[in-house]
């Protein structure tokens, strides 16, 4: 195996949690997280808008789990498929997570405009967090699907 093959392959073990760019895994869980628990306290203004944030959320953060743990017990075995599934995955998760952040943010600011905004000032709150974590996951998905590409492209 060539040394670039070899600088492309995939981390093992908690080296995962060390290299770049599959630390990126720990923003994506985390804000993922939080976009899926402020989405599912608030009251649900536009079920279709929202049902898609929430779809989402709840399948990014399942999917990113179930990817990190298994590099973390090394399932890729080194094999360059899983390289192209991380880089396809990473740029699904990203344009996924740029339409809900934008749905987020479209009903936000429609209940934004509500003249009841006095009473619903803590759920319009809640929502802009959800809008504002939707969008820092994008840009994690969008930063770890460029250097996957990169990694993808040198394998």
């Amino acid at each position: 195996m060539s040394s670039a093959a070899t600088a492309a392959s995939l981390p093992s073990g908690f080296a995962v949690l060390t290299s770049f760019p599959d630390i990126l895994f720990i923003p994506e869980f985390v804000f993922g997280g939080l976009v899926w628990i402020l989405v599912a306290s608030t009251k649900v203004a536009v079920p279709t808008l929202q049902g898609w944030v929430m779809f989402v959320s709840v399948f990014c953060f399942v999917i990113t789990t179930l990817l990190l743990l298994s590099y973390i017990i090394g399932a890729h075995g080194g094999k360059t498929s899983w390289i192209t599934l991380d880089a396809f995955y990473h740029g699904i998760a990203a344009l996924f997570y740029l339409s809900a952040a934008v749905l987020q943010a479209s009903t936000t600011v429609g209940l934004g405009v509500s003249p009841n905004l006095a009473l619903l000032f803590k759920i319009y709150q809640e929502d802009i967090a959800a809008v504002v974590f939707a969008f820092l996951a994008t840009l994690s998905y969008v930063i770890h699907e460029v250097f996957s590409l990169l990694r993808w492209k040198s394998s």
